[in-house]
């Protein structure tokens, strides 16, 4: 669907930074695949293909996705009267939102710290926060934590392996694999919080 390498460089720094706000911040924007463009801008920098510096371009997108998941918040600090007083219907019931913050009140941190790893539950997670009313301060905390994680995670390893040239046919598979040993211990954990929940 996107050729990543041209649109970095066509789109510029000024792209990969919208594109990290966009997707965590704004609803419409959550099929962008902003780990894939970190990851490529890390390998285009090893190359020597992208004419930013690593450390930089980290700094800039944490704040990227610092301001995403504060956009988030907000949008559903917004609408959460909204749907507080709004009558259960086939897709939305009370309970959902109950139990919903009932969650996030017990395991709210995790579940933010460690959405950013997980194509669109990135974008959603922050807006559930804000309609659950986590305190901004602990949400603001664990997004920023996640967010660097996030950043530097894909950035970085793209960045090594666009080191290592005989690593490029296997990227897809590298991506997989960093994306399960990142993420597959924070799964295992939820499940085991949700099932004692």
């Amino acid at each position: 669907m996107f050729d990543t390498e041209a649109l970095l460089n066509q789109g510029g720094l000024l792209f990969l930074i919208f594109s990290v706000y966009g997707q965590i911040g704004l609803i419409f924007l959550f099929f962008l695949p902003s780990g894939g463009f970190m990851f490529t801008a890390g390998v285009l920098i090893a190359a020597g293909r992208y004419h930013y510096d690593l450390p930089t371009l980290c700094m800039l997108l944490t704040i990227a996705a610092i301001a995403g998941n504060i956009t988030g918040y907000i949008f559903g600090k917004k609408i959460a009267p909204y749907l507080h007083t709004r009558q259960d219907s086939r897709f939305f019931k009370q309970t959902y939102l109950i139990s919903t913050q009932r969650f996030f009140q017990k395991h709210g941190s995790l579940a933010i710290a460690v959405a950013l790893f997980f194509p669109v539950v990135r974008t959603f997670v922050p807006i559930v926060a804000g309609i659950t009313k986590v305190h901004f301060n602990k949400f603001l905390l664990y997004a920023a934590v996640g967010s660097l994680f996030y950043v530097v995670g894909f950035s970085l390893t793209g960045y090594l392996i666009g080191k290592v040239p005989m690593l490029k046919p296997y990227l897809n598979y590298i991506t997989i694999g960093l994306i399960l040993l990142l993420t597959s211990p924070v799964l295992v954990r939820l499940v085991k919080i949700v099932k004692n929940a």
